[in-house]
Parts: structure tokens; sequence; C-alpha cells
């Protein structure tokens, strides 16, 4: 894994210990590169009303678009879990609003996977743009 990689991938495992996951026990931390070099993290905060929780990775890109960010390079995702953790469909989606060039490294203690945002969603929905 490169150098950038792990540094992504430990502010990802960072950020999952700030997670609000009361109802799953399961808390994940996200780390977003913007194209000009900075980081954006984000935590799952789950709700009781579970429609309403936010994963890591959408919470990552609401505080990169907040501050004014559009050019996303690469995202770590963490997870204790048994396999490294992969953005959900509606994330996905969220993300490739940005762009389908994303790099995704999903980590766990014990594995990594590399991959693309347009490998995991080859055809997003584009409201014809």
């Amino acid at each position: 894994m490169t150098a950038i990689n792990e540094q992504l991938v430990a502010a990802a495992c960072e950020a999952a210990q700030e997670a609000y996951a009361p109802y799953s026990d399961f808390a994940v931390g996200a780390a977003l590169l913007t194209a000009n070099g900075l980081v954006y993290t984000g935590a799952n905060v789950e709700n009781a009303s579970f429609g309403l929780s936010l994963c890591a990775e959408r919470a990552a890109v609401v505080k990169a678009v907040s501050e004014g960010q559009r050019d996303f390079a690469k995202l770590a995702i963490f997870a204790a879990s048994a396999e490294p953790p992969l953005p959900c469909g509606a994330c996905l989606q969220v993300l490739a609003e940005f762009g389908p060039d994303l790099e995704i490294i999903a980590a766990n203690e014990t594995a990594t996977i590399v991959t693309t945002l347009s490998e995991l969603l080859p055809r997003p929905f584009t409201n014809g743009r």
C-alpha cells in the first residue's frame, strides 16, 4: 500500500472511534482526500429512525462540500469487521455526483481492498448530465 493510502486508512481508523453506532455496534470511519491535498474525515451516525442514519462516507463528503471542495481523489474506509467495508449503494451514488474516477481503499485490521468508484458503480444515475 502506498504511503498516502496508509495515512488515509489511519485517518479513517481514527475517525471510526468517533462513530455513533448504538444500534448496529458497527463503527465505520472514512477519510476523503481532495485533489488539492486536504483530508476530510467522517464517522457513521445512527438514528433510532434508521433511514435518518448517515454513513461515514457521506459524512466526509458533506464536510468537504460544505467547505467548498468538489474534486476528490481518494476515499479510505475503515471498520473493525470480518471483511473490509465497501460503500453502500447510497454512498456510491453520492460519491458519483463528484466523478467516477475516485479511488476507494477499504480496510480492516488485516486486509485492504483498493478499487474505484466506477468499478463498484459502473452505471450511476446522472439525471442526464
